[in-house]
C-alpha cells in the first residue's frame, strides 16, 4: 500500500507564519494586505497563484513570493506545529504502507519542517512546487510521486488532504482520495469532491488499516 499525505492543514498547522508572512509581502510594497480569511481560503494553491487571485499582476506575483519567502523561512519552524494526532497517523501508517507527501510548499522548507518535528524518516518521498510544472490538483506531483514510490496497478494507493485539490489530484492520477476536517477545506465542498470523508490524519489511517 502506498499512502500520500499534503501537508499544510492534513498533518502540519502553518497558519500563524502564512499569514505573518503574507502580511509582510504587502507591506514590503505598500500595498493594502487583504484579510486573513481572503488568505485562508486560498491556503492549499501555491504561492504564486494565491498572490494571482488576491489581486497581485501576474508580472509582479513572483516579487511578492520572493519577499513572502523571505520572510517565512525564519519564523516556519517556530510559528508552525504538528497537528493533533499527526505523528500518531504518521508513524501508524510507517507501519501498513509507504509512505510520501504531495504538497504546494517549497520541498525544501517542508523538508526542514518535517525533519524539525522529527518525522522525515517515515517518508520516502516529498514532492514540492518546484519539482513540478503543473501542482495540485493536476495529478503531476502526485504522479510523480507514485512512480518515485514503485507503484503498481495491483497496489493500493490513497491521497489524504483537506482541501478539493487534494482529492482532484488524486482522482485524476488514478488512486482514491481521504478527505479530512482539521483543516482548509470548506465542509461541504469535501463531501461534494470525495465519497471518502473523516476528522483528521489519524481516522483516515485507522480507516485504511481496516481494510
Amino acid at each position: 500500500m502506498i499512502i500520500l499525505f499534503d501537508l499544510d492543514g492534513t498533518l502540519i498547522d502553518s497558519t500563524p507564519a502564512i499569514l505573518e508572512s503574507f502580511h509582510e509581502a504587502y507591506k514590503a510594497f505598500n500595498t493594502p494586505v487583504p484579510s486573513d480569511e481572503e488568505i485562508k481560503k486560498l491556503i492549499g494553491l501555491p504561492l504564486d497563484i494565491m498572490f494571482e487571485k488576491l489581486g497581485i499582476p501576474s508580472d509582479e506575483k513572483w516579487d511578492y513570493v520572493n519577499a513572502y519567502k523571505k520572510h517565512y523561512r525564519p519564523i516556519s519552524k517556530q510559528k508552525t506545529t504538528l497537528l493533533p494526532f499527526a505523528k500518531e497517523a504518521i508513524i501508524e501508517a510507517s507501519k501498513i504502507a509507504d509512505l510520501g507527501i504531495v504538497t504546494t510548499k517549497t520541498a525544501r522548507y517542508s523538508e526542514e519542517l518535517i525533519d524539525h518535528f522529527g518525522v522525515l524518516k517515515y517518508f520516502k518521498v516529498l514532492i514540492g512546487r518546484e519539482d513540478v510544472q503543473n501542482p495540485k490538483p493536476h495529478p503531476e506531483p502526485i504522479l510523480k510521486a507514485l512512480n518515485i514510490l514503485g507503484y503498481r496497478l495491483d497496489k493500493k494507493a490513497y491521497m489524504i488532504g483537506d482541501t478539493c485539490l487534494d482529492s482532484i489530484s488524486a482522482k485524476e492520477a488514478g488512486i482514491i482520495p481521504i478527505a479530512v476536517h482539521s483543516g482548509y477545506g470548506d465542509k461541504i465542498d469535501l463531501h461534494n469532491c470525495t465519497d471518502i470523508v473523516l476528522e483528521n490524519a489519524l481516522e483516515a489511517v485507522k480507516y485504511l488499516s481496516k481494510l
